[in-house]
């Protein structure tokens, strides 16, 4: 038994920030196959947003803590888990329950973070670069010389996804608010402000043939603008409902309307594709091939982390504890990166 104290962030049901609850409990013990992790970084996904409003597409039932992705030091190992992984730091993609001072993990789900990488700058590339290297490379298989557009260019999966297509060698147009313009041409790209310019007017102006891929987490009516956008053997990769965050009704249907959508136009014969893209899809299908997968993307992106070729973006750093304002400070839209939540 590990003593010591465990906090973790609870959600219990549909609530303003401010309804998260604080529970404190004994630490978990690793079962066999399993590593106990002290958490080091966890962060402020998309995911926690809608699941907060009960608008995430297959969120357990209330109530359970929240936390898509967790990077922390290995305190102890069950059963068959490998002992050498005590002392090591990792990263993990969990889905649920990250948002807690320790977390329990299949040994299998743990990927290594390289030495001299901040737990809290490898934090911001678990989800977010796992999502932006796989759509990118797996998806929309760029190529160098290529142009994308990429909306939300700023936030969390768009900063990472932005940087990973210029080391690849692709011009990018991104958008985003003004404020966010000036961050956006030191990474090499070509902002607009979505709040203030025709999107789709510039974009054609830009690139007059269409773009080779557009990568989409609005969804709602835009994702056919998206479409339109494309060349000739381009690829949409839409991965989020960003536009249905706040309204009511049900939780599926914005998804299943836009695989609806993708499903009728992979169906055209143009060449074009369309992908509704989850990072966490394919690991009921299966968790062997799933799991190889994101050991060897997220190894890439930690990779090209310690090259030089991606900065992470924390936009704040606050406790767990204080988690009820780093909600709401990621929720504001003022802020660019990721908002990591540390001990």
């Amino acid at each position: 038994m590990h003593t010591g104290e465990h906090v973790e962030i609870v959600l219990p049901g549909k609530v303003e920030p401010e309804g998260l609850e604080i529970r404190h409990a004994d630490v978990p013990t690793p079962g066999p196959g399993q590593a106990l992790i002290r958490m080091e970084a966890t962060g402020v996904s998309y995911a926690e947003q809608q699941m907060r409003r009960g608008r995430y597409f297959d969120q357990p039932a209330f109530p359970f803590v929240p936390g898509y992705d967790v990077v922390g030091t290995v305190l102890a190992t069950g059963a068959g888990a490998g002992p050498g992984l005590v002392g090591t730091r990792v990263a993990a993609m969990v889905k649920v329950g990250g948002w807690a001072s320790h977390v329990l993990v299949d040994a299998a789900d743990l990927v290594p973070v390289p030495a001299g990488v901040g737990a809290a700058e490898a934090e911001t590339l678990v989800l977010n670069g796992l999502t932006a290297w796989q759509m990118l490379h797996r998806k929309a298989r760029v190529r160098a010389g290529q142009t994308v557009l990429v909306h939300g260019a700023s936030g969390g999966v768009g900063s990472v996804l932005v940087q990973l297509a210029r080391v690849a060698g692709v011009n990018v147009i991104g958008t985003s608010s003004a404020r966010h313009h000036d961050s956006l041409r030191a990474f090499g790209v070509t902002p607009i402000d979505y709040r203030t310019e025709d999107v789709a007017a510039r974009v054609r102006e830009l690139a007059p043939g269409g773009v080779d891929a557009v990568f989409d987490h609005v969804g709602g009516r835009g994702v056919v603008d998206s479409w339109r956008l494309l060349a000739p053997g381009g690829t949409l990769v839409s991965y989020g409902t960003a536009s249905t965050r706040d309204d009511r009704g049900s939780k599926q249907w914005p998804v299943f309307k836009l695989l609806g959508r993708v499903w009728t136009w992979n169906a055209l014969p143009n060449g074009r594709h369309a992908y509704f893209f989850n990072a966490w899809a394919g690991r009921a299908l299966s968790k062997s091939r799933f799991r190889a997968r994101l050991h060897a993307d997220l190894t890439e992106v930690f990779a090209a982390l310690q090259r030089g070729d991606i900065t992470p973006r924390i936009a704040a750093r606050l406790p767990l504890t204080r988690v009820a304002d780093a909600m709401r400070l990621a929720e504001s839209g003022t802020v660019s990166g990721k908002v990591v939540l540390t001990p």
